[in-house]
């Protein structure tokens, strides 16, 4: 499992656990393989054809669906909560070699988390409260790995 961004402390994962636990942060779902590009290859935008005022962090669900792939994406993870990310801004133009929608919501601190079953909905979604409760134990398990409090 990718490691977490040095900007995102074990106190932090477990705040952010309590109010993904409240149901607090909406989820987006997003097309196999942008996940897994986001977590592992430094995808830093999530292109849309609508903007966003929100900010902060998000919840992200891999939809069932594929954009086109090969076969060693087929087997990533898709139906549930992948992972957090956060979102910073909402742009119409960016230097990075991922930007290429109408708008780019700008990303950051983002991490995987295994898959946590349940369905997506179109734009930003609210997830059931089993299903809050389940991403923040994997977050808090996250926070477990990442040995305690880190200096920042």
């Amino acid at each position: 499992m990718a490691d977490l961004p040095s900007t995102v402390s074990g106190p932090d994962l477990l705040r952010l656990a309590d109010r993904v636990a409240a149901c607090q942060i909406k989820a987006l779902s997003i097309k196999q393989p942008w996940p897994n590009r986001i977590f592992h290859d430094g995808k830093d935008v999530e292109n849309r054809d609508w903007p966003t005022k929100g900010r902060g962090w998000f919840i992200v669900h891999a939809g069932v669906s594929k954009s086109e792939c090969c076969e060693a994406e087929a087997a990533l993870p898709r139906g549930g909560v992948v992972g957090m990310a956060r979102i910073t801004d909402c742009v119409t133009e960016m230097d990075s070699d991922w930007f290429r929608g109408r708008y780019g919501f700008v990303l950051r601190d983002a991490f995987p988390l295994p898959l946590v079953a349940c369905k997506g909905a179109l734009g930003f979604f609210r997830l059931p409260p089993e299903t809050c409760a389940a991403v923040a134990n994997e977050i808090r398990a996250r926070a477990a790995q990442a040995g305690g409090p880190r200096d920042g």
